[in-house]
């Protein structure tokens, strides 16, 4: 038996164990690579929540947290398959599956965590959900994923040169890997179940991320040093597979839609109480924060990662669009 083979029985047991334990006629099988109790976990269980309630008990979500469905590379093609219904994931991922996902990807293109908001709530957005129906997906909603900033475990960064030669873990992401390379720093792609082994044992030096991910992986533990830089404001994305989607009928469509819309100010109010938590305990375990940088040149350096990317009218539309956005 191959290694796809028993994943895909292994998921096809799940589902029907979870089908057994409810009443539901349609048990969705959702993944995340987060831990239960992680925003992005807790709002999908909300979702599923009310889409019990809405369609009288014909649809359930049972959200598989922590990984248990694969990491997210391995899950998105699952989903594309439809042996997994649901996934939440960052847009890292998709860069090289979906073009319009660059655009939102792409370092310093959002000024604040607000504007990130009132793009993606708004027709740019949009544009990138409806971007997903060509690869076998429907796109549901976007989640926050903070602001991702580097962290390491053997100096404070306080500049580009401090960044010279040390290897960091990027998401498996060719424009994540050009943007470290830019830096004067290298890129190591590799899955994020791995990271705080490869950085115990010195494979790499650090990682980038957000202040959740950084507190609820333990990274804090083995890399003590976070350089608020926040390079990247990267949306995640709750997909769910078409050949899924369109079991269902009209009717409960449309309540998986509105019900995914709902959660998302669900998520954003525990994320932002999630980063302020995590932030503090971070620090009071002795992490060393470095927020006296000046990002000009790091933004700066990234020009010719614009030039490689933003290439097609269609993107370069996307950015003006974002850059005029209020």
């Amino acid at each position: 038996m191959t290694l796809k083979t028993s994943l895909f029985a292994a998921l096809l047991g799940s589902a029907a164990m979870a089908t057994a334990a409810t009443a539901c006629d349609t048990t969705l099988r959702s993944s995340d690579t987060h831990p239960e109790g992680y925003p992005t976990v807790v709002a999908v269980q909300e979702m599923g929540k009310l889409v019990e309630e809405r369609t009288d008990g014909r649809v359930c979500i049972e959200v598989f947290a922590s990984a248990q469905l694969g990491e997210e590379k391995d899950t998105i093609e699952q989903t594309q398959f439809g042996v997994i219904d649901m996934n939440r994931v960052s847009l890292g991922p998709f860069n090289n599956i979906i073009e319009e996902t660059q655009v939102p990807s792409l370092p310093y293109i959002f000024r604040s965590v607000d504007h990130m908001h009132k793009v993606m709530d708004g027709p740019v957005g949009q544009q990138i959900l409806d971007a997903f129906s060509d690869h076998d997906l429907v796109g549901l909603a976007f989640f926050d994923g903070g602001s991702r900033s580097f962290y390491n475990s053997e100096k404070p960064v306080k500049s580009m040169d401090d960044l010279k030669g040390m290897k960091f873990r990027v998401m498996q992401s060719d424009m994540f890997v050009d943007m470290v390379d830019a830096l004067g720093a290298n890129a190591t792609p590799m899955p994020y179940g791995e990271v705080y082994s490869s950085i115990q044992t010195g494979v790499i030096d650090g990682a980038e991320n957000n202040w959740p991910s950084y507190d609820s992986s333990g990274h804090f533990e083995v890399a003590k040093y976070y350089t608020m830089d926040e390079h990247l404001i990267v949306p995640e994305v709750l997909v769910m597979s078409k050949s899924s989607f369109e079991k269902l009928s009209p009717e409960d469509q449309e309540i998986v839609r509105q019900a995914a819309k709902e959660v998302v100010p669900v998520m954003r109010d525990l994320w932002a109480a999630s980063e302020k938590e995590s932030e503090e305990k971070v620090r009071a375990a002795g992490a060393e924060i470095v927020t006296d940088i000046d990002k000009q040149p790091f933004i700066d350096a990234m020009k010719p990662v614009y030039d490689k990317y933003v290439t097609s009218d269609k993107l370069k539309q996307m950015v003006a669009d974002i850059q005029a956005t209020e």
